[in-house]
């Protein structure tokens, strides 16, 4: 009962209020932005030659202000804001009207779920564990020669280096395709011909974020594995003829891993967020790439659906990880 009235409630009423307060700079966000969607539609269909008259353009300015739910005031936008969301309704999208906005994220989802989810998950296996082996044999000469590579790689700017594998392994020896999620005219399903397609499409932009993200968990794992080295309690087992590996897995990355699963657990949130430069580098059909096509276009519905579920699964990763932190680390104990 502690547990509950001292922790687990509090932190659920905490978790609730960052959604509440997220939702609500999601809403007045875009309002303050100066496109207006509804004029940028009505000037879009007037590109393609079609003639309004101007009863014809007010009644079409009146339906899609009641559509995208900018009918009557902000509190009143706002109230209807919430109405919606409790029926999971997100509205329709502007730039790809009359398509809702929720159907274009469950097209966009699996795309950057698979590829960010996959890509995440190997970089911090990979990091971390290779970090970690450098970071307490940091004295050998291939710890300090993967740290030089990392040096290397890991203050390059993200597009630079997708932008080089592309071009080598893209262009050049052409080993892999240079856009998009699958080849044209391939019909989604469960055959091994498609998933090898996707899974070639994808893996030049899977490359370049494993490479880089995996470089960052490497280098901040070496460091903490260094100042875990150097602690007391490492030191007595080694004077007391513990074994090596022991120590290594047990005792020294295990303790380094505590700060490194809480990193783990909001870099698995920021995955519904979208890969933005990944996707528009690689022409990749995920979350980042329509989340850059709705800002351009000004579309509030699509821009509040997209960033109402990064906030939603970021806020629901950290409770996660708070919750299972006393797994990780018998230390800790909520009083």
């Amino acid at each position: 009962m502690a547990f509950l009235r001292r922790y687990l409630i509090p932190r659920l009423i905490q978790y609730v209020l960052v959604i509440f307060f997220g939702v609500t700079a999601v809403f007045l966000v875009p309002r303050l932005a100066p496109t207006d969607p509804i004029a940028s539609t009505i000037a879009q269909i007037r590109s393609q030659g079609s003639y309004l008259d101007p009863a014809t353009v007010d009644q079409f300015i009146e339906d899609l202000t009641e559509l995208y739910g900018l009918k009557g005031s902000l509190w009143e936008q706002y109230i209807a804001l919430w109405r919606r969301l409790f029926r999971g309704d997100l509205g329709v999208s502007f730039f790809q009207f009359p398509t809702p906005v929720i159907v274009l994220i469950g097209r966009a989802l699996p795309w950057t779920v698979g590829l960010l989810l996959t890509t995440t998950v190997l970089g911090w296996l990979i990091g971390n564990i290779v970090g970690g082996l450098a970071g307490y044999f940091s004295r050998q000469k291939w710890s300090r020669a993967l740290d030089v590579v990392a040096m290397v790689i890991r203050p390059l700017p993200y597009y630079i280096f997708a932008l080089a594998l592309l071009l080598l392994l893209g262009y050049l020896v052409r080993w892999f395709p240079i856009a998009g999620g699958a080849s044209i005219g391939m019909r989604p399903s469960w055959t091994w011909t498609y998933v090898r397609d996707v899974l070639r499409h994808s893996f030049l932009p899977a490359l370049s974020l494993v490479i880089l993200g995996g470089t960052l968990w490497f280098q901040t794992m070496k460091l903490v594995v260094q100042n875990v080295n150097a602690e007391n309690f490492v030191q007595y087992a080694k004077l007391g003829g513990v074994k090596e590996g022991k120590i290594v897995f047990r005792y020294v990355i295990r303790n380094a891993l505590l700060p490194q699963i809480t990193g783990l657990g909001l870099a698995l949130g920021q995955i519904f967020s979208g890969a933005l430069i990944t996707e528009i580098v690689f022409s990749y059909p995920g979350l980042g790439m329509l989340l850059y096509n709705a800002v351009i276009t000004g579309d509030y519905n699509l821009i509040m659906g997209i960033t109402l579920l990064s906030i939603v699964a970021i806020t629901t990763a950290i409770l996660i990880i708070d919750l299972l932190y006393p797994l990780f680390d018998p230390r800790v104990r909520y009083r």
